[in-house]
């Protein structure tokens, strides 16, 4: 257990998860449950700092999966709209848990490593359902957050007879070189899969991202800089003083 986690709910009428193999003829279809890069991106629309990552502990699935078929009408490249079907997730419900670390990879925002800061600051940004517009997995898929005690309430998967439901190799996310693990992640793009396993009671742990079995270099990448230097720093200077005695009262 970390002393930094936070926990919380996320829920909207429709989900899209998309499968990658399904965008290229732009039909997509939905995974049956979140991925971790997008839970992962859901804890960057509450909270982000370049001197955190973000690590998704476990997810909680309460309600059925349940999907439903759209037509659609979306931009074509070259002008105009198309006709194509898209498979989304009906009726979203999940319980988080997520924790914060540091990121070791920049050195350079180390005066802002305020661990109580950062909690709190978590903390009172989900209560007040995030700091920008949360969406569950696609854009068109509104979502909203709430805070919550993880395990509390009753779940559809709570019922004596359902055991475990596997889903196969799945899309765990990116590696990207800010948040680099290893000297083989440094500078690199990596693809992550693993294979999710949904226990009694509808939840899903996820592994650590050095930990997903199967890894997939995609191109050679630079990470950003954040500094003075670059005028783009994001760490003390953003915090100002309201919010400091409000996080210490």
């Amino acid at each position: 257990m970390h002393p930094n986690i936070v926990q919380f709910k996320v829920y909207g009428d429709y989900a899209l998860f998309s499968d990658p193999i399904t965008r290229i003829g732009g039909e997509k279809c939905s995974y049956l449950i979140p991925t971790y890069e997008a839970i992962k991106g859901i804890m960057h629309s509450i909270y982000w700092k370049p001197s955190i990552i973000w690590y998704v502990d476990k997810i909680r699935v309460m309600n059925s999966i349940q999907t439903e078929t759209k037509g659609i009408r979306p931009l074509k490249w070259t002008g105009g709209n198309d006709l194509s079907y898209c498979t989304y997730l009906k009726d979203c419900c999940y319980q988080v848990q997520a924790h914060f670390e540091w990121n070791y990879n920049r050195d350079n925002l180390e005066c802002d490593r305020n661990e109580n800061k950062h909690h709190e600051i978590a903390k009172r940004s989900i209560r007040r359902g995030g700091r920008r517009d949360i969406f569950l997995g696609s854009k068109e898929c509104q979502g909203y957050v709430e805070p919550c005690t993880f395990g509390e309430g009753e779940s559809v998967y709570d019922r004596g007879d359902f055991n475990e439901l596997s889903f196969g190799l799945m899309y765990h996310g990116l590696t990207y070189p800010d948040e680099a693990y290893d000297e083989e992640t440094k500078g690199r793009l990596t693809k992550r899969f693993f294979y999710p396993v949904m226990k009694h009671g509808g939840i899903i742990e996820f592994p650590r991202p050095e930990d997903c079995p199967i890894t997939e270099f995609v191109r050679q990448m630079n990470m950003k800089k954040f500094g003075k230097e670059e005028n783009n720093f994001v760490g003390l200077e953003e915090f100002d003083e309201s919010e400091f005695e409000e996080v210490n009262a």
